[in-house]
């Protein structure tokens, strides 16, 4: 039998495959479309036998697309993409089966539990499951890779003006800073410096120790979370004529931040004496994805300043007449803290508005300063509070936040026992944010600040920092332990 599958140009010519053999078969069942030599005749028109000419056997031939034999269905588009599909599937030999066509391979690359050596059979085993540990190899690398470029890359750059630039395109910081991802861009922190060391005095080692800690915790923390950073020197300056206004002037620089940065949307101002006790508390996390909840309206939930809230004049609007404004968080536009005192200014928030730009121009009004800045002992903070108590206006946008969720007190402000639950450092919850608000006046700013360095360090400590103390921690003792044995038997 021939096994050729190629159609017989030939009239009554057999086939090779079963099932198609042509009728006009010889009797002895040959199935081959040769026919006996003497059996084909030309005729002078170049014919052969049974009137098939050369070229329409020719062009029978080429209107044969692939070989007859087999099945023209299925040969769509699908049914292509599932043939791909299929023969790039991986294929599993199972068992000992060995009755393969072309057996002169049997067994080339091929490993069997019923043939070869062991040592063949392992080194076979290991080929095989090192061609199946590729890919997950190279996802491995992968995503390590992906870690060394959002995470390390931020860790590793040197404080040079070459790689700082590198160090702004970090992939951590684009996707902290990105608004739809992280949303650091929304942000600025606002820190208040005090590089001339104010009117009357220069700074000495201890503060310039308080400025250097304070700004290297406030440069780690938007480091991390893609804020921005304006550091404000707070040196007095001239702003008019007839005046001086010491303290006064985060009024002034909020507003200049704000022309600064005029895609973001909130400022953070802290004074210098703040420390950030908590790095891995993002602002959103922490307060803006849950505002409402996180805010007070209603200064009666705590007012230690006694103010009558709400106003109750007739000519007044329903909003400026409700205890809590228009209920809406969009309308809040400052976000403050307040201390057993009132007010408190060392670490607030302020939103880019129109209501903000008219009370920054109202805050910082200087006819209000020139006739109350005697009165006013806490200067911008006291003026805060008149603004309050006397505008309608001011209060349907301002909100309050309880004092240890950005502005906690450490013992000895605001009372020397340090007791109050609403006002005072707690270190088993955590608190956000320290303010060492007046040290100066008998306290120790740089042994507070110190302190609370260190108990932030202790507090965010990596596992592998934990385990380091632990061994150190272990082995002062056994040392110590030894050292008292001694002194005792001597």
């Amino acid at each position: 039998m021939s096994l050729s599958r190629s159609p017989s140009p030939r009239a009554g010519g057999g086939w090779s495959s079963p099932g198609l053999t042509s009728p006009f078969d010889t009797l002895s069942g040959r199935s081959s479309p040769r026919k006996a030599y003497g059996d084909l005749h030309i005729s002078n028109g170049g014919t052969m036998g049974n009137g098939v000419t050369w070229a329409s056997a020719k062009a029978k031939s080429e209107e044969v697309n692939g070989y007859p034999s087999f099945s023209t269905r299925n040969n769509g588009f699908f049914s292509r993409s599932a043939r791909k599909i299929s023969s790039s599937l991986p294929r599993f030999h199972i068992g000992g089966r060995q009755n393969h066509a072309e057996k002169e391979k049997l067994g080339r690359g091929r490993w069997y539990p019923n043939g070869g050596s062991r040592l063949v059979k392992f080194k076979t085993l290991l080929a095989s499951v090192a061609r199946r540990m590729r890919l997950r190899i190279l996802i491995v690398l992968a995503v390590l890779l992906a870690f060394i470029l959002f995470y390390i890359t931020r860790k590793l750059v040197p404080l040079s003006i070459l790689l700082n630039a590198y160090h702004q395109l970090a992939m951590h910081r684009l996707y902290r800073r990105n608004s739809f991802l992280g949303g650091g861009s929304k942000f600025v922190v606002v820190l208040a410096a005090n590089q001339g060391g104010g009117v009357m005095e220069w700074k000495g080692p201890r503060e310039w120790a308080i400025e250097r800690d304070s700004v290297k915790n406030k440069k780690k923390y938007v480091a991390k979370w893609g804020y921005d950073l304006e550091i404000v020197d707070m040196s007095t300056k001239k702003r008019y004529a007839h005046e001086w206004r010491e303290s006064w002037e985060k009024v002034d620089t909020m507003r200049n931040c704000m022309r600064k940065y005029p895609e973001a949307e909130w400022f953070w101002w802290l004074d210098l004496n703040t420390f950030i006790m908590e790095p891995s508390y993002s602002l959103q996390s922490h307060i803006f994805n849950q505002l409402p909840k996180n805010t007070y309206r209603d200064i009666n939930d705590y007012n230690p300043l006694n103010i009558s809230h709400p106003l109750t004049e007739v000519y007044l609007d329903p909003i400026s007449r409700s205890a809590t404004g228009d209920n809406d968080p969009k309308s809040i536009d400052l976000v403050v803290p307040q201390d057993c005192g009132g007010f408190n200014l060392g670490s607030f928030f302020l939103r880019r508005s129109a209501w903000t730009d008219r009370l920054l121009d109202i805050w910082w009004d200087p006819v209000a300063y020139e006739q109350k800045h005697m009165e006013w002992e806490h200067k911008e903070q006291d003026a805060l509070e008149h603004l309050y108590l006397t505008q309608p206006w001011i209060r349907t946008h301002t909100a309050f936040i309880p004092q240890r969720k950005i502005n906690s007190f450490p013992t000895g402000a605001c009372g020397e026992n340090g007791e109050d639950p609403r006002i005072h450092y707690k270190e088993q919850d955590r608190d956000f944010v320290v303010n060492m608000a007046g040290c100066e006046w008998g306290r120790d700013c740089w042994g507070e600040m110190y302190n609370f360095r260190e108990l932030s360090n202790k507090l965010n400590r990596t596992p592998w920092e934990k385990f380091k103390d632990g061994i150190s921690e272990r082995w002062k003792a056994m040392t110590q332990g030894k050292k008292d044995g001694e002194e005792k038997q001597g």
